[in-house]
């Protein structure tokens, strides 16, 4: 039986799965049955021999006892040893949000798709990484290497109770793991390697509380506000929509650098849901806004962080009573891996022959936890890529479609190749090509190629017939781990 035909057959164990996974609302925030999520799935995986590890990450923000950060790392060894390829999903998923005509955790199917909040957004990723790795291991009992597979917390949020406390940790320490691909919805034909950075802050203009009736005796914070947010329409926006990036970020607009404003409080606290009486009539003395401000690979946090203080600066020479806070909530460096890194040639090869399509590379527009791997666990060899459509993150009726969880599954596209491969060390690195036909002998190598190899070598060959041509096309990709 070849690995495909072992994922067939597990299609309905991988729909039932995936439901089960989506039935459990790890909303964050607050960060909601965490631990529920990860004793699911470290049930399954101990049941298949992976050696599991629960995790809770102290002491990071949101952690609680009544929200503990919980985290599953499973790691299944192979007979041999060999590098180790791990999947990286996180578990939460963000509030449900309005708008949805299905029940967003009862996980509804309709024809070849599962509905529910984090069905796209990443548990469907979750899932077929979970049924592929045991599709591949069943197939290749005497695999080298070993596999690894996470269900991580607060990715949404940050990644900070989650990637970021595994790898201080030392669980993604190169010499412990040295490839990595983390199932986000980014599109069946697409690979990611990276993301735009990422600067929140939160603006407080200041006022003076006074009778809502003479508010000329008090100052209004809001209207202070109103002068920021009308300064970043006329200027900030404009400077940034002129900036393009050299990044394959998708969709287009993403390639600009970009804000969004997240919130905005001004005046008295929101009453509890239970009060129905009118507000008191008060001048607001304060105005907070959360600021989203995602920047390119060309520019740097320094320079966007003073864009903002320039203006707010300019607000407070130039306008009476002006005065505000700043307060910094969280910083995020851009992310790239170079195309020529293995995992990426690895999953580039695999699926041309999976799909039979030639992928396209691409950067997300926000980032994820590829940021904590690449800067924190000093791994580079990290890429993104998943079954899902990357629109249909946060949305409502987020879906998953069942056919593309077993077909574009990142376990079937790359989990064949690299662990098999874990022994090889080679000097040169090369994409993967198509040739008529190949020989391995001792010293192995490649015949009828452009390159050849000296022991040691590997390559991951898989047969198909051209749809031009009456050849037998062989495609070879050949896998450097060192």
């Amino acid at each position: 039986m070849t690995l495909h035909a072992r994922i067939d057959d597990k299609r309905d164990d991988l729909i039932t799965l995936t439901q089960a996974l989506i039935r459990i609302p790890t909303l964050n925030p607050p960060g909601q049955y965490y631990r529920d999520v990860c004793d699911l799935v470290d049930a399954r995986l101990s049941s298949h021999g992976f050696e599991t590890q629960m995790i809770r990450a102290i002491g990071t923000p949101g952690d609680s006892d009544t929200y503990p950060r919980w985290n599953l790392v499973a790691r299944r060894e192979g007979r041999r040893s060999g590098d180790c390829v791990h999947f990286n999903s996180h578990h939460d998923v963000v509030e449900v949000g309005h708008g949805w005509t299905r029940e967003p955790f009862g996980a509804e199917i309709e024809g070849d798709k599962i509905y529910g909040r984090g069905a796209c957004d990443m548990k469907g990723g979750l899932a077929a990484s979970i049924i592929a790795a045991e599709a591949f291991i069943a197939e290749h009992t005497a695999f080298a290497g070993a596999i690894e597979i996470s269900a991580t917390a607060d990715e949404e949020s940050g990644g900070y109770g989650g990637v970021a406390y595994l790898a201080e940790q030392g669980f993604f320490a190169p010499s412990r793991v040295q490839h990595v691909i983390i199932p986000e919805p980014l599109n069946k034909d697409r690979i990611c390697l990276g993301h735009r950075g990422g600067w929140w802050a939160e603006i407080e203009t200041k006022g003076e509380i006074a009778h809502g009736s003479m508010p000329f005796l008090g100052d209004c914070a809001v209207r202070h506000m109103g002068a920021v947010l009308e300064t970043f329409e006329a200027e900030l926006f404009p400077a940034m929509a002129a900036r393009r990036t050299d990044m394959p970020v998708v969709p287009d607009g993403a390639r600009q650098s970009t804000m969004n404003i997240n919130s905005i409080h001004g005046g008295q606290a929101e009453p509890n849901a239970d009060y129905d009486g009118l507000p008191a009539h008060c001048v607001p003395d304060s105005c907070r806004i959360v600021i989203d401000r995602r920047f390119l690979v060309e520019e740097n946090v320094e320079d966007v962080r003073g864009e903002v203080v320039a203006l707010l600066e300019r607000l407070k020479a130039s306008r009476a009573k002006f005065d505000y806070d700043m307060r910094e909530l969280n910083v995020v460096l851009p992310s790239m891996t170079d195309k020529t890194a293995p995992i990426v040639e690895t999953v580039h090869a695999a699926i041309y022959d999976v799909l039979g399509v030639e992928p396209t590379y691409v950067a997300s527009p926000g980032s994820y936890d590829q940021k904590h791997i690449d800067r924190i666990g000093q791994l580079r060899n990290c890429s993104a890529y998943g079954p899902g459509e990357l629109d249909l993150a946060h949305k409502p009726d987020e879906w998953s479609g069942i056919t593309d969880m077993a077909k574009a599954n990142p376990s079937t596209i790359a989990v064949r190749a690299a662990p098999r491969c874990s022994a090889a060390r080679v000097n040169r690195r090369v994409n993967a090509f198509s040739i008529t036909c190949i020989r391995l002998d001792p010293p192995t190598k490649i015949k009828r190629s452009t390159a050849s190899f000296a022991r040691p070598a590997c390559a991951s060959v898989s047969s198909a017939v051209s749809p031009t041509r009456s050849a037998i096309c062989l495609r070879v990709a050949v896998i450097p781990t060192g």
